[in-house]
């Protein structure tokens, strides 16, 4: 299935990008940035899922971006809308297939360190993964990696210093932390909250946790940034919704645009 996809979109993509980035909830404000050469729908590559979420149109889009070549996933998949890790990570081993070796990841998540305030951008260093299940489980692709990949350092080094460089560019203020992937799709009760805050973590939402262990599977240079959607309970006593999600990650998206421009 996965040989079958990269033949569709080798058939139908005039070149093959490098760096690939995979757009969350409201920060699909990246494609207006980029020379689209090909936009290509979920739902017209073989064995890719279709995204049911809102803030996410479901579509591949090559181009350039600052001289670059590019994919942009504009849109994911996740555990929660019942598909399998499996599906889930997909499309990021297609990408692999056609030879992007680099991968920024983009997601809106929810703030648990009291420093953040709503709009903050959050560069990721670690992660912790309380989903069910590992996209890795089963039999290993040995061609796509080793059966049992090293995590201690799963985002790219280099990479990371070249954000300390862009943002003295820019001048605007980065956060740094620890993203905790859970199942979903409910938002954190209060005691949930305060145990990820107790266990480390930053920042939590839905995503990215199977991306990043699959791509780090793969040998993929990994970069990874979450737009923190709402200040932490109980410092901000009120509920949150998925629309006031996207609306401030629409809100913020210009400052991450401006840094993942950079950073290409």
């Amino acid at each position: 299935m996965l040989q079958e996809a990269a033949q569709y979109l080798k058939d139908k993509v005039s070149f093959m990008p490098e760096t690939g980035v995979i757009l969350g909830s409201g920060l699909g404000g990246l494609t207006k940035e980029i020379q689209i050469l090909h936009k290509i729908p979920y739902a017209q590559i073989p064995g890719f899922p279709i995204s049911t979420v809102e803030g996410h149109s479901g579509e591949l889009v090559f181009g350039n971006l600052e001289g670059k070549k590019i994919v942009a996933m504009n849109g994911r998949f996740h555990y929660y809308e019942g598909y399998s890790m499996e599906k889930v990570i997909f499309p990021l081993r297609v990408l692999r297939l056609l030879g992007v070796e680099k991968m920024i990841v983009t997601n809106a998540a929810g703030g648990l360190n009291p420093d953040f305030e709503a709009g903050d951008i959050m560069l990721i260093e670690d992660i912790i993964s309380l989903l069910p299940d590992n996209p890795l489980r089963g039999a290993n692709e040995e061609h796509l990696g080793p059966r049992f990949p090293d995590m201690s350092s799963p985002f790219d080094q280099a990479w990371m210093e070249r954000v300390k460089h862009v943002l003295d560019q820019l001048g605007f203020d980065l956060k740094k932390g620890v993203y905790v992937g859970v199942q979903g799709p409910k938002l954190e009760t209060k005691a949930e909250i305060r145990y990820l805050r107790i266990i480390g973590g930053d920042a939590v939402g839905m995503s990215t946790v199977p991306e990043i262990i699959a791509a780090q599977h793969m040998g993929m240079k990994v970069l990874a940034f979450s737009v923190i959607t709402n200040e932490c309970i109980p410092k901000v006593a009120k509920e949150f919704t998925h629309e006031e999600v996207v609306a401030v990650a629409n809100m913020a998206g210009e400052n991450l645009v401006r840094l993942v421009k950079g950073v290409i």
